[in-house]
């Protein structure tokens, strides 16, 4: 992995970015109270590094470092939250240029041990992924029998399926063990992702149910045929039915680089998690700027810990990507980063009108029979609140806003940056609307619509 560069003025992150990285509700009122200097010692940026020292209730100041270029912290705090307030009250320090922080400066010692502690340890798991040999025979042997075990449970879904339709689709009652069960056996035969989509079928409304049937029986009954698929659409099969592919593998194999641009994120968590067992998922969103092609990166992080990963919506980051297979690749796997985010261009980015967004989405959909919604740029709108909802409209063609996407009180945010004037959207297309996710004013300036 390249080094990161030095950072400078001009790639201070936004107060936005900085407090979309905290953990919880709480440390993100707790980092603005230590976002001043009071409490900051021998504060100074240099060689891709932040770092200071925090007065606490102790005697001893709590030693902060950030990493920026990944981003990764190091505090001497007890919190076991992942960054801890003292972190991001010192990037919100910095944030304030280099009146507050100082760029240039030499790492102190603790800090550039740290950091020569995380390149070491980078070196040595890049040596044991590379090291490690699988027995090719016994992955073999293992993968027929997956690929057995799902193809029976596959085939066991499509007479589930067409004895439910036999039933007859307006009796509510559930069948002997509902789609709980169906589920279960779709865990057992190894295929999580029909098991995922099982469990939903419970909640589907009436009106949506036989074409949930109908996807969920084409699903099936691919991977049933899937040796006659062509190779990309047998991918994609292979990946809605639950299998996954290594990183690692991913990385060794092509990757495209390129500088993308990010469109912009957002982290949620899944409906229903309690908080002890609360997995946070954030969802980043690049646009190549030689290619032009759309990625999806995903990162995680438990209970008081925000995602691995961060980059500021606007920037452009150079770095090699790597696909996960499929007719429509989009997933990606962050390889070999090539300096840190930088300024992206001026003003807003190139997109599309609504119609071409749904001819775009069409386009998807005839290589992803599955795909729900696709990653589209708008450009010319102006967001409406009309007798139906929300749409955003160019004034020849409308698109609505999907129900649920974002709060009421951010699409009132939206039409305020608005003010009556079309505005360029970042966000998802699918049929069952857009959700926005980005918006550039007039300004050029992107805004985070919130979740």
């Amino acid at each position: 992995m390249a080094p990161p560069s030095v950072v400078g003025m001009e790639d201070r992150w936004s107060t936005e970015h900085i407090l979309s990285l905290a953990p919880d509700q709480a440390s993100y009122k707790a980092a603005g109270k230590l976002s001043g200097p009071a409490p900051w010692s021998e504060a100074g940026c240099g060689q891709g590094a932040l770092w200071g020292l925090c007065k606490g209730s102790g005697s001893t100041p709590y030693r902060t470092v950030v990493e920026l270029a990944t981003p990764a912290y190091k505090c001497s705090c007890p919190s076991r939250k992942f960054p801890c307030k003292h972190a991001l009250g010192l990037l919100l320090l910095w944030s304030g240029g280099p009146q507050a922080v100082a760029d240039g400066a030499e790492p102190p010692g603790w800090v550039a041990d740290w950091l020569k502690a995380r390149r070491q340890d980078e070196q040595r798991r890049a040596a044991r992924a590379e090291g490690v040999v699988a027995d090719p025979a016994a992955a073999r042997r293992r993968a027929e029998k997956r690929s057995a075990r799902v193809a029976a449970g596959a085939q066991e879904l499509r007479l589930r399926l067409a004895d439910r339709v036999r039933h007859g689709l307006a009796d509510q009652a559930p069948a002997a063990g509902g789609w709980e069960e169906v589920a279960a056996r779709m865990v057992d035969a190894q295929a999580p992702g029909l098991a995922s989509r099982v469990r939903e079928l419970d909640s589907v409304p009436a009106d949506d149910r036989l074409a949930e049937y109908a996807l969920l029986h084409l699903l099936a009954g691919a991977y049933g045929r899937i040796g006659e698929l062509p190779e990309p659409l047998a991918a994609t099969v292979r990946t809605r039915v639950g299998f996954t592919t290594d990183t690692a593998e991913l990385l060794a194999g092509p990757t495209v680089r390129d500088r993308w641009l990010v469109l912009g994120s957002r982290t949620v968590a899944p409906e229903g998690a309690t908080e002890e067992h609360q997995l946070t998922t954030r969802r980043i969103w690049l646009r190549g700027a030689k290619t032009g092609r759309p990625a999806l990166l995903l990162a995680f992080g438990r209970t008081g810990q925000a995602p691995d990963l961060a980059l500021p919506t606007g920037r452009l980051l150079e770095a090699e990507l790597a696909f996960h297979p499929g007719a429509r690749p989009l997933r990606a796997a962050l390889g070999t980063r090539y300096g840190a985010p930088e300024p992206g261009p001026a003003g807003q980015p190139a997109g599309l009108t609504p119609e071409e967004a749904v001819a775009g989405y069409g386009a998807a959909v005839a290589d992803d029979p599955w795909l729900e919604s696709w990653p589209t740029v708008l450009t010319g709108v102006v967001p409406v609140l009309g007798p139906d909802g929300w749409q955003l409209t160019d004034g020849r063609h409308s698109l609505p806003v999907r129900r649920g996407s974002v709060p009421e009180a951010a699409l009132w945010r939206l039409a305020a940056v608005s003010a009556g004037h079309p505005v360029t959207l970042f966000g998802e297309y699918g049929y069952a609307g857009f959700a926005p996710v980005t918006a550039w004013g007039r300004d050029g300036r992107p805004t985070g619509i919130a979740q």
